[in-house]
């Protein structure tokens, strides 16, 4: 085998700004020749497939090649615009090949730059005398490279580039195939050149993958302020001398974008303002106004723009696609992938960047002739189905099963197809099964703390081990043909084809012979090989089953949404069952949206990941914990119209940037199966087999309190009817009623630890207090606002703050009213016992005289300290279960709890057997569900006033000027909800204490045994008599109603506006709230109409 490295001969001119220089030229090369470079879209866990370190192109290109033609999956029409006069046949638009796109400015010294690369290459001699003069000319002639380059680099660097390529021909002469390789690659600060050698249509997974890379360096992981254009070009003849080579030159050239106007508004769409210099001196007339059209469309979509261009006198097609930068990362080699499948190539590609944020790719198509022997439908065909799949590739670009596209073994539709299900298994096939059922049985968890423990071990282990996320993706790997068979299955469901959907290249059916649900068990069971394979497979089944409709067919979308049939999910794992279940799949996240009730409200919280550790956590327990914060959130709803929902979204390792990207696109996705779709080609109506409308409430959680107004105003720009009361928390310009600004959450949590001190009579301002959660956030800073306790220790997300003789008030409300962390804390304002360590602090001695190795391990776990210091403790923040079952023990001393008074703020911090040992160690506990109830009865009431209100009302009444000014009907109404907040946390403190008091069971267990019964209760009067009985329901409707909305719209108003589901709502919770909290969790049959 031959190789040949040719060093750079000069120093190159831009050397003194960082450049790298790496000319490499081998023919055949081994991986480790190349510069290191760490693939952006392999595993981080190595289950993405191997380059293979020999030969690697050849492997896939044999695969390709042994396959007899390609199979398009169905999927409905493809974006294109209005009808524009001139059109083909086809319905693209026709360019004039002279005006088609770009003209570089011609460089007026080019015949001098030849001349002093000659004498630079003869100065160094590598090169024959007699073929210096060749060479050049092939290099500036034949490549495809056009003026610019040249323009920006200086004869020596040019003359390392031509001997650089020269030196494969040398190298393949000792070769018994005469097979060429030249693979160049130059890297400098805002600049960078690849040549790689490729056969056309061919997608090669071993090699440098020069497109990933720069991929990777210059466009997806370019900061906002450094952003770079590509224009590629692949030479028109085959390489070398050798009768059969089919490989040709592709050749890259990245250039940092200097734009007119570096900060433009998203909303700007003239090309004289957002454009990149470069570009507006070599695009042609046509393709600004082509790109001008393009982007005036994508400013206004959530999606991918695609449009299709024929050009005149010629077999080259244009395509072009538009979309938001940061939005679809992996997208410009995936759309090489995409177009190969098809058998198709481009001469040209360019990938322009635009200064308001929209990203566009331009692709001259044409068949790749070199693919003898394979068969591939016309060009015309093969690019309908492209722009009709790009919209899948955008939601996912890169999975980890694409090679399997690439060679060819699965469709698109397919990959993605079985990318989203192996996501679905990895949440659902770790169930605990029915052995671990039967072990819970027979033990005694409720009673017998040490049962209890052994099961909450055994069930993490058990979802840790069975399994792995790898072992799954290896199981569908290894049955390509039963995921054909289980996608034929799924689309002959949900892919519609009627009226407004193409039919001309659609067939009604899918190619794949669709098997029945009986014939697809039978299959699995032939085709797999062992029992875990059997589960895997037959987890494909229960997804179909499940689902009630999608948008995975809809023709524009962002991200992959589902909703699925909750049945499917074992009753002893979660008893109580899901009303809806939606699953959201996209480039940047996955995440779940979970309800218990039709009408149903709940925050919307984003998970990030610190490492590939954490985020293998947070994946395995993000279904649970949804499901357990809409649980909670159903308990905390009792005494509301809404029951309980919870949306959570779960980013990527390599994604943890682009929290907005996977936010906004998980409501898009949400909507597209909530909203009629109306516009043909664009939104298509979906097959639903639910068949009812459905309605979510959602509002403001972790790491999504500044994203809510984007999402109100993107329902009404979707025509939403409901857009007003689809958030709450949104900014009062909305209509919203913050939760912070005002305290919402926090005036419940304090009610009950004022009930504390009121019942045991304890003076506050001599209470120890402990609180995680610190000055920076909502609960937090309104808890150290609002109270009057001594504090002895705050724990946030920079450390840990302590003074046992109590931290300076003065300074702690400082941070507070400034939402800052501890980190900033005035250290001389604490007495000479206190301390502070933080998160990055380490080998820090305590006044105590006890060394802290980290500072990380120390925050992570204070709370579980026995210091003396703490008489009460609330959790205000945290991440749920920061007390289990076996680290409470560590709060308990002698029998005795080491905290006398606990009130759990924060939602799930405390797991429910934990709160149970701590309970029977003589704490006094309030739960989540009750405590932290504030926030929900705020949205609650927002809600309300949003469906009360019409929409001109609403905005005089309800949302503050652009002055920031706010009506005088908003201000009472803010009082008025505040007010019911109180009333509600009262009341329900005093249920729970006084039947406490009679019954001596848990306030844990009560609080769930209150929302159940009230729950219940809830459900029989929305369908009793009681409803249907006219007086009785105008009756509980005034006294349910707040009095001014009442006064403002009127009752009759009221109840024509809000849909009917609603007030039955608003009935049945109001009546059966009122009579728990008067009769307890468990009166007799005839309390209720005793009263």
């Amino acid at each position: 085998m031959a190789a040949v490295a040719v060093d750079p001969l000069v120093s190159s001119p831009v050397d003194s700004v960082r450049r790298k220089s790496s000319l490499i030229i081998k023919t055949d090369l081994p991986l480790s020749s190349f510069p290191e470079y760490q693939d952006p879209f392999s595993s981080s866990d190595d289950t993405m497939m191997e380059s293979p370190s020999s030969n690697p192109a050849s492997i896939v290109v044999d695969k390709v090649r042994s396959e007899a033609g390609r199979h398009p999956s169905p999927q409905p029409t493809h974006v294109s615009y209005p009808y524009v006069p001139k059109m083909n046949g086809n319905g693209h638009r026709v360019l004039r090949s002279a005006t088609v796109g770009y003209v570089a400015p011609e460089f007026a010294g080019r015949a001098a730059q030849m001349k002093q690369v000659e004498e630079v290459i003869k100065k160094h001699g590598w090169i024959p005398d007699s073929l210096v003069e060749s060479q050049i000319a092939w290099f500036y002639n034949e490549l495809g490279i056009d003026d610019v380059y040249f323009q920006m680099e200086r004869p020596e660097a040019i003359a390392n580039h031509v001997t650089s390529l020269y030196a494969a021909k040398v190298a393949a002469f000792s070769r018994d195939d005469k097979r060429e390789e030249i693979r160049l690659d130059m890297e400098a600060e805002g600049h960078a050149i690849y040549i790689d050698t490729s056969e056309p249509g061919v997608t090669a997974l071993g090699g440098p993958r020069y497109e990933h890379r720069l991929e990777s360096k210059y466009i997806d992981g370019a900061d906002g302020n450094n952003r770079f254009r590509v224009e590629t070009f692949r030479s028109p003849g085959v390489l070398g001398q050798n009768a059969t080579s089919k490989a040709t030159l592709r050749c890259y050239f990245v250039y940092q974008c200097l734009f007119v106007e570096p900060n433009a508004d998203p909303m700007e769409t003239r090309l004289e303002v957002i454009s990149d210099r470069m570009f507006l001196a070599k695009a042609t007339k046509n393709t600004k106004q082509i790109y001008q059209e393009i982007i005036e469309t994508a400013v206004r979509r959530a999606g991918p723009v695609i449009e299709v261009y024929d050009i005149e006198d010629s077999p080259e097609k244009r395509l072009v696609v538009a979309f938001r930068s940061r939005t679809a990362r992996g997208m410009f080699s995936a759309l090489s992938d995409l177009y190969h499948y098809y058998g198709v190539t481009t001469s040209r590609k360019y990938l322009e960047q635009f200064s308001n944020g929209i990203t566009i790719i331009s692709m001259y198509l044409r068949p790749a002739s070199n693919l003898e022997g394979k068969s591939f439908p016309p060009l015309d065909q093969s690019i309908h189905q492209i722009t009709k799949e790009i919209s899948l590739l955008y939601c996912i670009p890169q999975t980890k099963l694409s090679d399997m596209f690439i060679t060819g073994e699965l469709s698109l539709q397919e990959t993605v197809y079985a990318h989203c299900v192996w996501v679905f298994v990895q949440h659902f096939l770790n169930r605990l099964g029915p052995e671990y059922a039967s072990l819970m049985a027979a033990l005694n968890p409720e009673k017998d703390n040490s049962h209890a423990e052994i099961l909450s071990k055994m069930k993490k282990r058990l979802r840790t081990e069975t399994f792995t996320p790898d072992y799954i993706l290896e199981i569908i790997r290894s049955h390509p043909e039963l995921v054909r068979a289980l996608y034929a299955s799924f689309a002959s469901v949900h892919l519609k084809v009627g009226a407004g959907f193409d039919r001309h290249f659609i067939a009604p059916t899918p190619a794949f012979e669709v098997l029945s649900d009986s014939r697809l068990k039978d299959k699995i069971t032939k085709d797999v090989n062992n029992e875990h394979e059997e589960m895997v497979m037959t987890a494909f089944r229960v997804f179909n089953n499940a689902v009630l409709k999608t948008n995975y067919f809809t023709p524009t979308k962002v991200a992959l949404s589902f909703r699925l049939d909750p049945s499917f999910l074992p009753a002893f794992e979660y008893p109580t069952r899901l009303y809806g279940m939606f699953l959201v799949i996209s480039a940047e996240s996955r995440g779940f949206h979970l309800r218990f009730k039709d009408i149903a409200r709940g925050g919307i919280r984003i998970v990030k990941s610190r490492s590939k550790e954490a985020y293998g956590i947070n994946a395995r327990n993000l279904f649970d914990e949804n499901y357990n914060l809409a649980s909670t959130q159903q308990r905390k709803n009792k005494d509301i119209p809404e029951g309980g929902s919870k949306g959570v979204i779960l980013l990527d390792p390599k994604q943890q940037d682009k929290a907005r990207e996977a936010f906004e696109k998980y409501i898009d996705a949400i909507l597209d199966l909530l909203l009629k779709a109306e516009t043909p080609g664009i939104k298509n109506p979906i097959v639903d087999l639910y068949g009812k409308e459905e309605i979510l409430f959602m509002g403001p959680d972790e790491n999504t309190a500044d994203l809510v107004d984007w999402a109100t105003e993107h329902a009404r720009n979707r025509g939403a009817p409901w857009w007003k009361s689809f958030f709450t928390g949104k900014s009062p310009k909305l209509g919203g009623i913050p939760h912070d600004k005002f305290g919402m959450t926090t005036l419940s949590v304090r009610e009950y630890v004022k009930g504390i001190y009121r019942k045991l009579n304890l003076d506050e301002s001599t209470v120890r207090k402990m609180q995680t959660g610190g000055p920076d956030g909502d609960l937090g800073s309104n808890e150290i606002l609002l109270g009057n306790e001594k504090y002895t220790s705050v724990v946030d997300g920079s450390g840990v703050l302590v003074d046992p003789n109590g931290i300076n008030k003065d300074e702690l409300r400082r941070l507070a009213k400034n939402r800052q962390m501890i980190v900033h804390f005035d250290l001389s304002k604490l007495s000479k016992d206190g301390y502070r360590v933080l998160c990055e602090d380490s080998n820090i001695t305590l006044p105590t005289g006890e060394v802290i190795n980290n500072g990380t391990a120390f925050r992570n776990t204070y709370h579980l300290r026995d210091s003396g210091l703490t008489d009460i403790f609330v959790p205000c923040g945290g991440r749920p279960e920061s007390i289990d079952l076996v680290s409470a023990s560590k709060l308990i001393k002698d029998g005795k709890a080491t905290i006398p008074y606990i009130v759990e703020g924060a939602n799930l911090f405390i797991t429910q057997d934990a709160k149970l040992r701590l309970e029977d160690a003589g704490c006094v506990v309030y739960k989540d569900a009750s405590a932290n109830k504030g926030g929900v009865t705020s949205s609650s009431m927002e809600v309300l006033a949003s469906l009360s209100f019409d929409d001109e009302s609403f905005i005089k009444d309800m949302c503050h000027d652009s002055k920031g000014n706010a009506p005088e009907f908003y201000k009472a109404y803010v009082k008025s909800v505040q007010e019911k907040i109180q009333e509600n946390a009262r009341l329900e403190f005093e249920a729970i204490w006084k039947e406490h008091e009679q019954t001596g069971v848990s306030r844990s267990i009560l609080s769930d045994k209150l929302s159940y019964a009230i729950t219940s209760l809830d459900e029989q009067l929305q369908h009793s008599d009681l409803w249907e009985n006219e007086q009785v329901r105008r009756s509980t409707l005034a006294d349910a109603l707040p009095n001014l909305l009442i006064e403002k719209i009127g009752l009759d108003m009221i109840i024509e506006r809000v849909p009917d589901a609603y007030l039955r709502a608003i009935f049945g919770s109001y009546l059966a709230s009122r009579f728990v909290y008067e009769c307890g969790s468990s009166p007799s049959q005839f309390a209720f109409y005793d009263l």
